[in-house]
C-alpha cells in the first residue's frame, strides 16, 4: 500500500480507530463477514457505521422491492431505486463508502431461506436482524443459537429504538475499564522492584538528579519510611493520606532561605497518592472467571482463552504468589530519560518475566488436553497477561429463555416497573405491537383511519400478554395510544442513533474488545433516555 510520510494509506485513513482497537482488532474487522437483514433504514444506517471503518465483507437479505417510503427515510435508496430490489440498491450506494469492502447482497426474504437453506445464515461471523417480524426471528434465533454465532437484533418501532445481543459466551481480553489504576504493586514489591528502589538515595542527592527522579520512586522511598516511622499498613483512609502527602512534602529540597523549591516530580507523587497506594489483589470478577466449569474443566474443545485463563490461576496460586502476572506499563511522568526508561525496563521484564512463567503453565495445560503448545500464539499470551485483571466473560439468554413462560425474567421486568415510565414500558409495548401483528397480520395505525379502532385492540394485546405471562403491571394508556400513532414508522433520526450504537456492538463481537451489553438495549427518542436490561 503507498506510503506518504511514513504512514500508509490504511494508517492514515483509519488513524483513529486503530488507536482506539489496535491493528490486532483492525484486522479482526477486515476478516469478518457479517449478514444484515432487511435494508430498512436502520438496516443502511448499520452497515454504513460497519463499512466506514473497514468491515471485510457484508451480505444483504433482502427480497423486497424499494418504495416511495423507503426513499423517503433511507439514505442509501434513491428515487430512481423504486421497483428494484432493496438489497441490490442499498449495495451499490453503500459500497461507494468504502472500495475496499466487499458488498454482496441476496433477492430473497429471509423466511424463504430459512425454509429453503437454513444453514445460510450460519456462514457469517455475526449476524444483524433488523426489523423481522417475532415469527421469523425466534425460528432465525434458534438456528444461529445451536450454530454458536452470535446475532444483534435491532429494531426501529417510532421514536422507540430497541437491541437485543443473543450470544452464547463471549469472552473479553481487552475490556478497556475507564479510569483504571496502574498496576505498580507498591503496597508489595517484586524483589526486582525493591532492588531498584534500593538504588536511590533521596537523602544525598544532587539538587538536579533529586528534582529528575520518577515519583514513583519517590512515593516508594516515603512509603518505606512510613512503614518505620508510623504504621506497618500503607495509608488506608483520608487522614492517613493526608499525614503521607505531608511526609512526601517535607523531602522537597529548600534553598538557603528555608523556602521549598519547585520540584514538580514531588507535587506529581504527592497528587498521585490515592491512586497509587491501592492494595494490590485480584478483582472479584477474575477470581469468578478463575473458578468457572470452563476454567476448572478444560477440553480439546476448549477455546483459547479459557486455557490461558487456567494458566493464569496456576501461575497465581505458584509464580505469583497470590498476584497476577505484572502488566509491565508505567505512565508518563517528570524524570529524565535514563531514570524513566530505567524504571519502565524493571516493570517490563517482570512483566515478560511472568509472561513466560504462564506461558509454560499453558504449553503444559494444552499438552494434557492433547493439543500443540504452539497453538497459542506469544502474542496472544502477551495480550492475555497484561490485560489478566480487566478479563470479562459476557453471557446472554437465549430468544427462547426470554420468550418461554417458565424461563422469562419476571423479577428483571416487575423491578423495573416500580417506575411507570421507565424504559421496561416500551419493551413490553413491543412484545404486545408483535402480539398485534400476529392476529392481524398487520402493525397497529399503519393508516391514519385505522389508529382510533386500533387503540382497544392493542390494549386488549397488551392486557392478553401481561395476563399470559402473569405479570401483574400496570401500563399507562399514554403509551398504547403513542404507539398506534407510530404506525410502525421507522424515523431517520431514531434509526441513525441506533444504526451507531448497534454498529459499536458488531465491532465489540468481531474485536473481542470493549464490553457488549447484556442483553437487551431500549432507547426512547420521547425522553432521550436509554437503559439496559437482562431479559
Amino acid at each position: 500500500m503507498a506510503q506518504q510520510g511514513g504512514l500508509s494509506m490504511k494508517e492514515r485513513r483509519y488513524d483513529r480507530q486503530l488507536r482506539l482497537w489496535g491493528d490486532h482488532g483492525q484486522e479482526a474487522l477486515e476478516a469478518a463477514h457479517v449478514c444484515v437483514i432487511n435494508a430498512t433504514a436502520t438496516g443502511t444506517e448499520i452497515l454504513k457505521n460497519l463499512v466506514l471503518p473497514g468491515i471485510g465483507s457484508f451480505t444483504i437479505v433482502d427480497g423486497n422491492q424499494v418504495t416511495g417510503e423507503d426513499v423517503g427515510n433511507n439514505f442509501f435508496l434513491q428515487r430512481s431505486n423504486i421497483g428494484q430490489n432493496r438489497a441490490q440498491s442499498a449495495t451499490e450506494l453503500l459500497q461507494e463508502l468504502n472500495n475496499d469492502v466487499s458488498g454482496n447482497f441476496v433477492e430473497e426474504s429471509p423466511d424463504k431461506l430459512l425454509d429453503n437453506d437454513p444453514s445460510f445464515f450460519c456462514r457469517f461471523n455475526l449476524v444483524v436482524a433488523t426489523q423481522l417480524p417475532e415469527s421469523i426471528l425466534v425460528r432465525l434465533a434458534e438456528i444461529l443459537w445451536n450454530a454458536n454465532i452470535p446475532l444483534l437484533v435491532c429494531r426501529t418501532y417510532g421514536l422507540v429504538g430497541y437491541m437485543r445481543i443473543i450470544i452464547k459466551e463471549h469472552p473479553v481480553v481487552e475490556s478497556h475499564p475507564d479510569n483504571a489504576l496502574e498496576d505498580l504493586r507498591l503496597d508489595n514489591p517484586f524483589p526486582e522492584l525493591r532492588e531498584h528502589m534500593q538504588s536511590y538515595d533521596l537523602d544525598h542527592m544532587e539538587k538536579k538528579d533529586h528534582s529528575h527522579t520518577p515519583w514513583i520512586v519517590i512515593v516508594a522511598k516515603y512509603l518505606a519510611k512510613w512503614y518505620s516511622e508510623k504504621s506497618e499498613q500503607i495509608p488506608r483512609n483520608y487522614k492517613e493520606k493526608e499525614a503521607f502527602r505531608e511526609l512526601i512534602r517535607q523531602g522537597i529540597l529548600k534553598n538557603e532561605n528555608g523556602i521549598p523549591e519547585d520540584e514538580e516530580n514531588f507535587e506529581e507523587a504527592i497528587k498521585n497518592v490515592n491512586t497509587a497506594l491501592n492494595v494490590t489483589k485480584i478483582p472479584s470478577c477474575i477470581e469468578d472467571i478463575f473458578n468457572d466449569d470452563h476454567c476448572i474443566n478444560l477440553t480439546q474443545q476448549t477455546p483459547s482463552f479459557w486455557i490461558l485463563a487456567r494458566a493464569v490461576k496456576e501461575f497465581v496460586a505458584k509464580e505469583g504468589q497470590g498476584n497476577l502476572p505484572v502488566r509491565g506499563t508505567i505512565p508518563d511522568m517528570i524524570a529524565d530519560s535514563g531514570k524513566f526508561i530505567k524504571l519502565q525496563n524493571v516493570y517490563r521484564e517482570k512483566a515478560k518475566k511472568d509472561a513466560a512463567a504462564v506461558g509454560n503453565h499453558a504449553a503444559k495445560l494444552l499438552q494434557s488436553i492433547g493439543k500443540a503448545p504452539e497453538s497459542i500464539s506469544q502474542k496472544e499470551l502477551k495480550l492475555l497477561c497484561s490485560n489478566s485483571a480487566f478479563l470479562r466473560v459476557v453471557r446472554c439468554r437465549s430468544l427462547s429463555e426470554e420468550y418461554g413462560l417458565n424461563t422469562f425474567n419476571k423479577d428483571e421486568i416487575i423491578s423495573s416497573m416500580d417506575n411507570p415510565d421507565s424504559e421496561i414500558v416500551l419493551y413490553l409495548m413491543l412484545r404486545a405491537v408483535d402480539r398485534f401483528y400476529k392476529q392481524h397480520g398487520r402493525y397497529p395505525g399503519v393508516c391514519n383511519y385505522q389508529v382510533e379502532d386500533d387503540i382497544g385492540k392493542l390494549k386488549s394485546c397488551l392486557s392478553g400478554f401481561l395476563q399470559e405471562y402473569g405479570l401483574s403491571v400496570t401500563v399507562k394508556d399514554d403509551y398504547v395510544h403513542e404507539f398506534c400513532r407510530y404506525g410502525a414508522a421507522e424515523p431517520h433520526t431514531i434509526a441513525a442513533f441506533l444504526g451507531g450504537a448497534a454498529a459499536q456492538e458488531v465491532v465489540k463481537v468481531i474485536t473481542g474488545q470493549f464490553v457488549i451489553f447484556n442483553n437487551t438495549y431500549i432507547y426512547s427518542g420521547m425522553s432521550q433516555t436509554s437503559a439496559t436490561f437482562q431479559l
